[in-house]
Formats: C-alpha cells, structure tokens, sequence
C-alpha cells in the first residue's frame, strides 16, 4: 500500500491548511486512517484518527476544536482540515493507514507517506 501526503506549506498563525492523503494498493474503506506529526527535535506523535466508516474520530487534546480529519472511501482520499493555526503545529505531518477499523491508544499502522512539512509563522 502506498500513501501520499500533500497540501502542507507555510501559513500565518490563525489561518488554515487542508492535507489531503491519496491511498492506493489497499481496500481503503476496511481500515483507520491516522495523521501523526513530528516537529524538529521532537518525538512523532498522534495527531487524529479516524475509523474504517468515519463514524467515529479521534484527536490528541493539543488539536482538539481546532482540527478536523475526514475520509472519502471512494476516493481512496483522507483529509485533515487545520483551522486556527499556532506556531507549535509546525511540523512535518505523515498520514498512515492501520490494521484494524477502529483506533485505539498504541494501534499499530502499518503503512506511511512520507510526510509534508507544515509552517506556522508568528
């Protein structure tokens, strides 16, 4: 399976940026999606999940209110939606598909793309 990261970039604290996450090589709709972040210096970590039939997401309090993520299964497409942006979300943002419909804290996700870098300036 492969995944695709796209739409990061470098946006104005307070502003917004959509990711997107193509999938492809795999039954998209059978398994969670997740959006993982690491900045420079720091540990990756979780950012939102979402379960096999978008009926149930999940966010790491850091991004909670401010961050949305979605799912097209017919699209093979993930999304995550930023909205009020602070510099402490700089980071390098990877979307990743599991092995399993739902999340859960430890989940493993078995495959990655390769991450897009995203810049909030003060």
């Amino acid at each position: 399976v492969q995944l695709q990261a796209s739409g990061g970039g470098l946006v104005q604290a307070g502003g917004s940026l959509r990711l997107s996450c193509a999938v492809s090589g795999r039954t998209f709709s059978r398994y969670v999606m997740g959006w993982f972040r690491q900045a420079p210096g720091k540990e990756r970590e979780f950012v939102a999940a979402i379960s096999c039939g978008s009926g149930s997401t999940y966010y790491a309090d850091s991004v909670k209110g401010r961050f949305t993520i979605s799912r097209d299964n017919a699209k093979y497409t993930g999304y995550l939606q930023m909205s009020s942006l602070k510099p402490e979300d700089t980071a390098v943002y990877y979307c990743a598909a599991g092995t399993q419909c739902y999340y859960y804290a430890g989940a493993p996700f078995n495959s990655w793309g390769q991450g897009t870098l995203v810049t909030v300036s003060s």
